[in-house]
């Protein structure tokens, strides 16, 4: 426990309720995260973030002045290294999907528990895609179904997803179907009886040819593509 939080990640947490909001922050603080902020709004939620710099920004969907995927793109737009988790009262596909298009990492309805959120928090900060129970397959699905619609030669076939990543290699493809499914690292390397640094390099090969800049924005092109 000890190494983890001598590297905790640095965070933001944005929500316009201050007594759950300060509530979140003394927690987490608590726990041994370093929280280097809070926001009550969009607008400052961007002041605080250019200040402060942080790592792992934790955000509400529904803001006072911005919508909650716009706020995302905003902190992305500021540092693309920033990881955003979403902490919201709501479960609904629409908002769900909003956020994971807008460059959300990650996808907690405010019901979890706070072991849930610590160790939300800290896949976040090294770039696994964490949901809520349930809500993984409901992104997933829902990509699929899209992807089925919008590239209809494809057929939905097990053809369709060839042509959109024809420069991949035959392990890049694989691990990059296993990202999809959420899985992290090391549980992909146990899968294909690799090493865990064998895995990273595949998965940095993979970023540099699709020029992408992280894993969550691997994710959302491997849900797009429906590589399940």
């Amino acid at each position: 426990m000890s190494g983890e939080t001598e590297r905790a990640p640095r965070l933001l947490i944005v929500d316009d309720h201050p007594i759950w909001r300060d509530g979140v922050a003394r927690d987490l603080a608590e726990a041994g995260l370093d929280v280097a902020g809070t926001a009550g709004d969009g607008a400052q939620a961007l002041r605080v973030a250019a200040a402060t710099r942080p790592q792992v920004v934790l955000v509400d969907l529904h803001l006072p002045d911005l919508p909650g995927a716009e706020v995302i793109r905003r902190l992305l737009a500021l540092d693309a290294s920033i990881r955003i988790l979403v902490l919201s009262a709501s479960g609904e596909r629409q908002d769900v999907l909003d956020a994971m298009t807008a460059g959300a990492t990650g996808y907690l309805v405010k019901s979890a528990r706070l072991s849930e959120l610590l160790a939300a928090v800290r896949s976040v900060a090294r770039g696994d895609p964490v949901f809520t129970p349930g809500l993984a397959g409901l992104v997933l699905g829902e990509y699929r179904r899209l992807a089925a619609g919008e590239n209809a030669p494809a057929g939905g076939g097990p053809a369709g997803p060839a042509p959109a990543v024809p420069e991949l290699t035959t392990r890049e493809t694989e691990i990059l179907k296993l990202i999809a499914t959420g899985l992290t690292y090391p549980k992909i390397a146990e899968r294909l009886v690799l090493s865990p640094r064998t895995v990273q390099n595949h998965v940095q090969n993979t970023l540099v040819k699709l020029q992408l800049h992280n894993k969550a924005q691997l994710v959302r092109y491997a849900l797009e593509q429906g590589l399940d």
